[in-house]
């Protein structure tokens, strides 16, 4: 039946196109911290990550009469509007980086979407994104800037609550930070709640860290380069809404780094304990964990003791397998 859709007709049924995913508790995680940790396992999505709760969104609100869609994308963005594209029957141009891992490229054609390689950063890609949407008619996808694709984000705190019970709000919840789409999205979805009040810990590598360092500056900052190995944060400038979450109030929103040593070893631990395979990007909320990050900010006081539970957004990414983990291996240097 994969495969049997024609281009151009549109599905019956459109959507949604993500699944309400598993909330599960980590022995590991929960013993290292003395606190429950509960993953809320977006790895587990149709595209292999949270992307398609947001593009999915967006795609059903604007995309039903398009030509098709185009998507700028490090790889997880991609992987999303491909899927969703294929399930509405509609052709899909993926513009990606060079950056980008070939196993991507060969899991967006086998989705049926047309693959277009242009700059070394997302950033580049983008802008070639946008030029087609110009010169083709296509429906421009946005990878984590656009109120839709926030308000598809949100629906993973609502399954949280509805999974815990909305008087039983988490004590933080951690997220990594690319562009900011998930951040916006947990933000809205814990302010839909009335959950304002549980902080927000994002984490990011060193080297791909455009939140962080537009928290420290107090202003949007543009990166010179990616120089993280976690390519799937590689956007160079945070879209805005979610550094005018940083600068409100009303929600504790803590930014942290990590290197890529940390976040690789909480892929490789989250590999034995879990038994599942993320990408860095997803490493680096894991190492919030794994690092002793949550704990150090209970010492400094910036997170309560006891916490209540802790929630880590697992979310997943498609650019890994056993061949991305051993090159990553290689190019990441071990702490001596």
């Amino acid at each position: 039946e994969d495969g049997a859709i024609a281009p151009n007709s549109v599905s019956a049924m459109p959507g949604p196109f993500h699944i309400n995913t598993p909330l599960v508790e980590s022995v590991g995680m929960s013993r290292r911290l003395g606190t429950t940790v509960y993953l809320k396992m977006e790895s587990s999505q149709p595209s292999g990550s949270f992307k398609i709760r947001g593009i999915g969104h967006l795609c059903q609100q604007m995309a039903m009469q398009s030509n098709g869609i185009v998507c700028s994308s490090g790889g997880n963005a991609g992987m999303a509007a491909a899927h969703v594209a294929r399930k509405m029957g509609l052709p899909a141009t993926i513009v990606v980086p060079s950056s980008s891992p070939p196993l991507v490229v060969q899991k967006l054609q086998d989705l049926g979407a047309t693959v277009k390689i242009t700059g070394e950063v997302w950033d580049e890609a983008n802008t070639e994104a946008l030029r087609l949407t110009e010169t083709e008619g296509l429906t421009y996808v946005p990878p984590f800037d656009h109120p839709l694709l926030w308000e598809g984000h949100s629906t993973v705190i609502t399954e949280i609550a509805a999974s815990m019970g909305r008087k039983q709000k988490p004590g933080a919840v951690v997220v990594s930070v690319g562009g900011g789409g998930l951040l916006c999205g947990v933000a809205q979805g814990l302010r839909g709640l009335g959950w304002e009040d549980v902080p927000i810990v994002t984490m990011e590598t060193v080297g791909a860290d455009c939140f962080n360092a537009a928290v420290k500056a107090g202003t949007i900052v543009t990166l010179e380069a990616i120089t993280s190995e976690a390519k799937c944060l590689g956007a160079k400038t945070v879209c805005r809404k979610a550094f005018q979450y940083s600068q409100s109030t009303e929600q504790a929103i803590i930014s942290e780094l990590v290197t890529d040593q940390q976040a690789l070893h909480a892929v490789e631990t989250f590999l034995d304990e879990e038994r599942v395979l993320v990408e860095l990007a997803c490493g680096a909320a894991l190492a919030a964990v794994y690092s002793g990050v949550i704990q150090r900010l209970q010492d400094e006081g910036r997170l309560p003791r006891p916490l209540g539970y802790l929630v880590v957004i697992v979310c997943g990414g498609s650019s890994i397998n056993r061949e991305q983990l051993a090159n990553l291996q290689k190019k990441i240097p071990r702490p001596t």
